[in-house]
């Protein structure tokens, strides 16, 4: 089974109302969300979890804000996170970039756990989210000064064609602070985070948006590119089901396996001698179904330049 159509129309169709049952903080979760916003009260800080989480489902229905994913700090469990904060410490002047960023909860965990926050850029489709971001973490550009460049990452205007980077750009990088594309930053990245956001495309765009993220990847070796998002054993099509008020909707969504994961990232990137790609894979009960039959498989994935 294949779709033609976007996978945001069958979000928006879908929709679910949103659920205070899926609320739960584990205590690393507490401690960072009560040091980010200063709300010691449990109570209260669920209070103002919620209400910006419904002031985001208003902008986009996305599942992940629907199930709270944005209080998780998922980059903080994947290996190539220590990897990356040893990049920040060693490699002079890394840049790390998050992409499809949402709040910035992910992109604030990484700053928090030493990451130079003058070497960090946040880019997502939505500018809302990162508004609403400062919202949550009760934050301001000036006080969390991480640029944020909003854009598709399709539109060749944002990112440009090009090949892969396997020598150092020669062109000087404008400030980050200055930039409002992700075009300059061309072989220039030494690491990029990008969670639940490949799954939102279909076979042909995630080859795309693999080539297009590998053009931003230093060819330094060590550059990293990183996330976990929805996987199957066998790749293809699955279907996202929710039973929310016993409606019945259906949410197809492409997923890759480990296996052919890594047969993409070895092809974008010319050969097994260029990345070493790693993976891990994932069974849960899928939370947006009311009855508990349904799984949800997570891929968890890094790609490594040699």
């Amino acid at each position: 089974m294949t779709s033609s159509k976007p996978l945001d129309e069958f979000i928006i169709r879908a929709k679910p109302p949103l659920d205070e049952s899926f609320y739960s903080l584990d205590p690393v979760e507490l401690a960072f969300f009560r040091q980010q916003t200063g709300i010691q009260d449990e109570k209260e800080l669920k209070a103002h979890i919620l209400k910006v989480q419904k002031e985001a489902y208003e902008v986009f229905p996305y599942p992940c804000i629907q199930r709270f994913g944005f209080t998780k700090l998922k980059i903080s469990r994947f290996p190539a996170y220590e990897e990356t904060l040893k990049l920040g410490r060693e490699r002079p002047g890394a840049l790390f970039l998050d992409m499809g960023t949402c709040f910035g909860n992910d992109v604030r965990k990484i700053v928090a756990d030493g990451f130079p926050t003058q070497q960090t850029i946040a880019s997502d489709l939505r500018e809302e989210f990162w508004t609403l971001g400062h919202k949550l973490f009760r934050s301001t550009p000036g006080t969390f000064p991480v640029p944020f460049i909003k854009g598709d990452v399709f539109d060749p205007g944002f990112l440009a064609p090009s090949s892969i980077f396997f020598s150092p750009p020669t062109t000087r990088l404008p400030p980050l602070s200055a930039l409002t594309t992700l075009t300059p930053l061309q072989g220039r990245l030494s690491a990029i985070h990008a969670s639940s956001f490949f799954h939102l495309f279909n076979e042909e765009k995630q080859a795309e948006l693999a080539r297009k993220m590998a053009t931003l990847l230093s060819p330094e070796p060590g550059s990293v590119i990183f996330g976990g998002h929805g996987g199957k054993p066998d790749k293809g099509i699955r279907l996202e089901v929710y039973r929310d008020l016993k409606v019945v909707q259906e949410i197809p969504m492409f997923c890759h396996s480990p296996s052919s994961w890594t047969e993409l990232w070895q092809d974008v990137f010319g050969g097994k001698d260029k990345v070493r790609v790693w993976t891990s894979f994932e069974e849960f009960p899928f939370a947006g179904d009311k009855e508990g039959d349904a799984r949800w498989y997570v891929l968890n994935w890094s790609v490594t330049r040699i």
